[in-house]
């Protein structure tokens, strides 16, 4: 009787991946047909025959026009979403496993408040943004360091210290924030610091895409790989360690993981908040708590999210809404319908 009752969620189960990756490719090529310049996805589809097979006949001009417009432009912008969203939502998921609360997500240890304070130190003191890119990734990094620093300096619940260091850590950077926004030249620095802040993905380019993207492809894949000890974890660390896990160890290498994503979305995108809050939360209500399926499932819904909260961003205005804040708008009521599901418990 058993089996006939989890035979139908295994079968959702096994049909769900499938269906995600095939929703995740039809919007990127959705995605690929919106812009100023409208395509329609035969026009796409002539010009990768032409390109890949010379089917066809296309006009050079044209040929030029299509691969300036979907590898330049549009292309690395769909390619930036599905690596921010998915990584946001990895990390998201990875975090709220780790400290057992369906409330926390990748900002939690500061990561994010230490990679803005970075970016906008290298605003103020260079014009070099290979330099404020280093310095973002940096200082996301340091205030994690910091974080788990003030942690080991007591003895207690891990956990709690690791949450208070976090809390430290992030008023630390953005007090500091505060003061280079102070500082900062009000005609041309200041607004450079606000747009970025408020998140985008206009300025993503090939090689920043790739620098960043190799890493978070690594760390989505180690995450995956290491779900299994997540579900060890998300049962306390007594439990983790009855089962001979190397509780810090493994909460170590997770959380060096996950500021690894994160750090790198501020470095290709700036601030862009709720993804890895929600996402998990979509991934759990299909899935379940295993989190060797809810890891991939989120990193898939995370993926697909941020490509339409960004076409939503820059089509739905005749100006482009900075993507922090479109994913805000939808995060803020969708996280106060969540709360009222926590209160009663979270498995």
């Amino acid at each position: 009787m058993n089996n006939l009752s989890e035979s139908p969620r295994s079968m959702k189960r096994n049909l769900l991946f499938p269906v995600l990756s095939l929703l995740l490719l039809l919007t990127v090529a959705f995605s690929l047909t919106l812009g100023k310049y409208p395509l329609g996805l035969t026009d796409i589809a002539g010009f990768f025959l032409h390109k890949i097979f010379s089917a066809g006949n296309m006009e050079p001009e044209q040929s030029s026009l299509l691969e300036s417009l979907l590898f330049e432009i549009r292309l690395p912008r769909i390619l930036a979403a599905i690596l921010i969203g998915a990584s946001l939502a990895v990390a998201g998921t990875a975090f709220q496993a780790m400290f057992v609360n369906p409330l926390v997500s990748p900002s939690l240890l500061g990561v994010l408040a230490g990679a803005s304070f970075g970016a906008a130190l290298g605003m103020v003191f260079t014009k070099n943004w290979i330099t404020v890119q280093i310095l973002t990734f940096a200082f996301g990094f340091l205030a994690v360091l910091i974080s788990v620093g003030i942690a080991r300096m007591h003895k207690g619940n891990t956990i709690l210290l690791l949450v208070l260091g976090g809390v430290i850590s992030s008023a630390l950077f953005t007090s500091l924030l505060s003061v280079i926004k102070y500082v900062a030249d009000p005609y041309n620095q200041l607004p450079a610091i606000t747009q970025w802040l408020m998140g985008g993905l206009s300025l993503v380019d090939g090689k920043s895409l790739l620098a960043a993207g190799i890493p978070q492809v690594a760390g989505i894949v180690l995450v995956i790989l290491f779900s299994g000890y997540l579900n060890a974890l998300s049962m306390g660390d007594e439990e983790a360690r009855s089962l001979g896990i190397p509780v810090e160890g493994i909460r170590m290498l997770l959380i060096f993981l996950a500021t690894l994503m994160s750090a790198l979305t501020v470095v290709l995108a700036g601030m862009i908040g709720w993804v890895g809050l929600i996402i998990p939360h979509v991934a759990r209500m299909l899935v379940g708590p295993d989190n060797k399926i809810l890891v991939p499932a989120s990193a898939l819904i995370g993926a697909i999210y941020l490509i339409v909260v960004d076409d939503i961003s820059r089509m739905v205005f005749t100006m482009e809404i900075p993507l922090g804040i479109t994913t805000s708008l939808i995060g803020i009521p969708f996280f106060a319908i969540i709360l009222r599901k926590a209160k009663k418990g979270w498995n």
